[in-house]
């Protein structure tokens, strides 16, 4: 945008030359009208116009809650104007005339990368808000949703936040999804599981140490609030955390500094905290496990993960999503769960939650490979008892009877009586092997046997025969 012709027509040549889309404006008036039909992703201005002037466009696009970034260009720059337009305005950057070329084309794309996150981030907001699923966290049940509207509340602060529930229900993905709603999104993400970590350990794995600061610390090594620097880091089952690191622990939330073990100094951190803990907090403070002061600073924003068992609603959706990822991760064409298997899933109670969940249906994917899951694809656990049924024998005629072995898909294994353990053994893994198309790895999912003693039985098989068993 500038009023004069040869200006814009001249750095509109060259951003295209750039490989870039380009349209042009003499004023603030002009360049809003096109900016309703042309999505930009950067805006270049001059400030001093006839008309509306670069002033009045940044208060245009700020009044309109348009983030695009703006570079100014204008041959009357002064620190004032400077601090006015990039901090007062929201301008991404200011420059005096002439620019350089070089100049402009490196702050056009570091603009344009700045748009790209923006965008990123309201397509996780509205993720959030339309359709209840960011990653693997989903919920379309009125819990979750006051949940997500929690973390989109809460995630633009560098307020502590502390996040409860049992095992398995996904609060670690809570964490990384306050961390991507997130101005630190593209910062780093540290998690350190507390209750994994040796009373010894724990300390230099969160500050760090000097080498020679103990038995075998033989260099110096970052902590996990260096390597989370202008993050986040995810203290995992804080109520595990010994007494005497939470103390220090509530030190460094207080000063933001870290002293490496060893160490003769302190640093500046700037590192947000998010705990999370299998435990109920209020038991946790009066048992002893979580010290009280610690507990009110971490808990500024609390967010508690109910168990999948009181949500069995988002059961269908959170395995439509599993299994789309799932299919990526191991090639496989599984496109939906049969009528038995969701009801199977719905009368569970799910004591690992969302994570077992996540197992049996990673198990049933490698089972069933394409096509919907059925019932036979579960673990034992959740398929419907069986009944009890007559003997197995059958009598036909004055033939030998025979006996009827289940196999996948409803399909049989038929043996005579008198047949031994070892030739029925061979016969169901034959069988199996010719149901899975010699895919080994899903063979021995279905009998329930290592994939090593598959591989056993056929060497041993083949040896007999004189034939390779691989």
């Amino acid at each position: 945008m500038d009023d004069e012709s040869s200006q814009r027509t001249g750095l509109a040549g060259m951003v295209k030359a750039w490989g870039m889309q380009a349209e042009t404006a003499c004023d603030g008036r002009e360049a809003m009208e096109k900016l309703a039909d042309f999505r930009a992703d950067v805006i270049v201005t001059d400030m001093n116009m006839p008309g509306m002037d670069g002033f009045g466009l940044l208060r245009a696009l700020q009044q309109a809650g348009d983030a695009t970034p703006v570079i100014v260009l204008t041959a009357f720059g002064n620190v004032e104007t400077a601090v006015r337009t990039v901090h007062e305005l929201g301008a991404f950057w200011y420059v005096e005339k002439p620019i350089q070329p070089n100049v402009l084309q490196v702050l056009l794309r570091r603009a344009g990368a700045q748009s790209g996150l923006t965008n990123e981030k309201r397509v996780l907001e509205r993720q959030l808000q339309y359709k209840g699923i960011v990653g693997e966290l989903v919920g379309g049940s009125a819990r979750m949703q006051e949940i997500f509207s929690l973390l989109q509340q809460a995630a633009p602060s560098k307020a502590c936040m502390l996040i409860s529930g049992e095992s398995g229900t996904g609060k670690e993905l809570a964490a990384r999804t306050i961390h991507a709603l997130s101005p630190r999104r593209h910062r780093p993400f540290v998690a350190i599981n507390c209750a994994a970590l040796p009373e010894t350990l724990i300390e230099s794995e969160l500050f760090g140490h000097e080498k020679g600061s103990f038995t075998g610390a033989t260099e110096r090594r970052a902590g996990c609030f260096e390597l989370a620097q202008n993050g986040t880091l995810l203290l995992d089952e804080i109520g595990e955390m010994p007494l005497a690191t939470q103390a220090k622990l509530l030190r460094i939330l207080e000063d933001s500094r870290v002293r490496r073990l060893g160490g003769k100094s302190e640093f500046e951190v700037d590192v947000r905290v998010v705990a999370a803990t299998n435990k109920v907090p209020d038991e946790a403070v009066r048992g002893g496990f979580l010290r009280e002061d610690l507990y009110y600073r971490l808990n500024v924003f609390h967010v508690h993960l109910p168990p999948l068992r009181e949500r069995r609603e988002d059961i269908p959706a959170i395995a439509e999503g599993l299994i789309g990822s799932l299919n990526g991760k191991h090639d496989t064409r599984v496109t939906d769960l049969h009528a038995e298997v969701l009801d199977a899933f719905l009368s569970y109670d799910w004591p690992g939650n969302v994570r077992e969940l996540r197992n049996a249906i990673e198990r049933a994917v490698i089972v069933a490979a394409r096509g919907t899951i059925q019932i036979g694809h579960l673990p034992a656990n959740l398929r419907p008892k069986a009944q009890p049924r007559a003997a197995a024998a059958v009598v036909g005629g004055s033939g030998p009877g025979e006996i009827t072995m289940p196999a996948p898909d409803g399909d049989a294994v038929l043996l005579p009586v008198g047949t031994t353990v070892e030739a029925a053994e061979r016969s169901l893994i034959v069988r199996t092997l010719e149901h899975t198309r010699n895919n080994k790895t899903r063979a021995a999912e279905i009998l329930g046997i290592s994939l090593k003693t598959l591989h056993n039985k056929l060497k041993e098989y083949g040896a007999r025969d004189g034939v390779s068993g691989a």
